[in-house]
């Protein structure tokens, strides 16, 4: 479904179980949503994303809202997954999967992972967890800040600070491999 234009319908279907309606749902938002939980939870990215479906599945009756919303919608069920999961688990963050470029998982249309990824998730694992989810929600999810707020439960300005304070701290930590790249 072109970004849009048959949602309201596509929408209609999926609250009736049409399987094709479902189905265009899952193609049009699964890959964003197991690449940012994949940067997330690496080794818990499928069942975590299962997890997300289901829990749509079963509250999609609910939902209102045009295609924005229900991606802000399916964002904030993957993210209290994602909590859930690090509560169960003690874990804070895991470490990523092996070396991946930032702006290569923004163009993405798949959920399989690309070439230079790996070095973009080695760079957002050395920032705090709730940085490193904002610049996730904003490159890999496409959302505006206000929107990564609602996502997140926190206010828009503290979205913002804490996007600007992630991306300095990777232009940090750009530069110091750039300058170990060149000592070597």
């Amino acid at each position: 479904m072109a970004r849009g234009t048959a949602f309201p319908s596509v929408l209609i279907a999926a609250k009736t179980g049409a399987e094709w309606a479902l189905a265009s749902l899952y193609v049009d938002f699964q890959p964003r949503l197991l690449r940012y939980l994949r940067a997330q939870a690496p080794s818990e990215a499928e069942d975590l994303a299962a997890d997300t479906w289901i829990d749509a599945a079963r509250a999609l009756g609910r939902f209102e809202g045009d295609e924005s919303a229900f991606g802000r919608w399916l964002f904030t069920i993957a993210h209290r997954r994602l909590v859930d999961f690090r509560r169960r688990s003690g874990k804070r963050r895991e470490e990523p999967i092996a070396e991946r470029a930032l702006s290569s998982l923004v163009a993405r249309t798949d959920s399989m992972p690309g070439p230079g990824e790996d070095e973009a998730l080695a760079c957002l694992a050395r920032l705090p967890a709730d940085q490193a989810e904002i610049v996730l929600l904003r490159v890999v999810g496409g959302f505006a800040s206000n929107e990564v707020a609602q996502i997140v439960g926190r206010k828009p300005g503290t979205v913002r600070v804490m996007q600007k304070r992630a991306l300095e701290r990777l232009a940090e930590i750009l530069a110091e491999s750039s300058r170990e790249v060149v000592t070597r």
